[in-house]
């Protein structure tokens, strides 16, 4: 116990790294997801066999093997950028490539997501929005985006939730999470077990919180249509 007490905040701090990747590989993943989506449904057809090539290939590729991909390859087009330039090489932050390359994998599937919950949406509406001269803007606020969020919310719950607990995989490219704080110091203290269960229960917590927040959500956004509850 008293090894544990000593390395704890340790792990914590790795922790909150995790917990800030998330939530900044998630920002980008549904700004991505968005833009695809749009592509996907209103692109020109080169733009649209684009979106759909990119979907396919993110979304068939093992998560781990395309996020080392980005990372070395992204540097590897970077200096060879720098090297044409003769400029000084540069060097990807581990913490940057994580969001860059989580953001990338789950933006291929949240622009499913975001697709198929447009197509969800009764096109009557939008018609009838369009019908009444409503701006553009104020027919994706008013018409659009409320149907929008609550179709696409149990996907993009899944996703987000599927998100966090690929970001434990960034570790392998050297950023300094949770996973890699317990790795390290289990393997110093020889009591990996122990440091890896404190990282599965922190992650429970964070998935757990993150469950009860999706489900208010849910609520607030299913209140004055017919779905009971999320």
């Amino acid at each position: 116990m008293d090894v544990l007490a000593d390395f704890l905040p340790i792990v914590l701090r790795g922790m909150l790294v995790t917990v800030v990747l998330s939530l900044s590989a998630m920002v980008l993943a549904t700004a991505i997801g968005l833009v695809g989506a749009w592509a996907r449904l209103a692109g020109s057809a080169p733009v649209k066999a684009l979106a759909l090539i990119y979907t396919v290939v993110v979304r068939g590729m093992p998560p781990l093997v395309l996020m080392l991909l980005i990372y070395f390859g992204g540097q590897t087009a970077l200096n060879a950028a720098a090297d044409a330039m003769q400029v000084e090489p540069i060097r990807i932050e581990p913490f940057t490539a994580g969001i860059v390359s989580v953001g990338i994998i789950f933006g291929a599937y949240l622009t499913e997501t975001f697709r198929g919950a447009y197509l969800g949406i009764p096109q009557g509406e939008i018609e009838a929005g369009v019908a009444f001269g409503m701006p553009t803007l104020t027919l994706a606020r008013l018409v659009v985006l409320p149907p929008l969020m609550r179709l696409a919310l149990p996907s993009f719950w899944n996703i987000w939730l599927t998100l966090v607990k690929a970001c434990a995989l960034v570790s392998v490219i050297g950023l300094q999470d949770a996973v890699y704080a317990a790795l390290s110091i289990g393997r110093s203290t020889r009591e990996p077990f122990t440091f890896m269960l404190v990282v599965a229960a922190l992650y429970l917590a964070y998935t757990g919180l993150s469950d009860l927040v999706f489900r208010r959500l849910g609520r607030h956004l299913a209140r004055g249509t017919r779905a009971a509850s999320v």
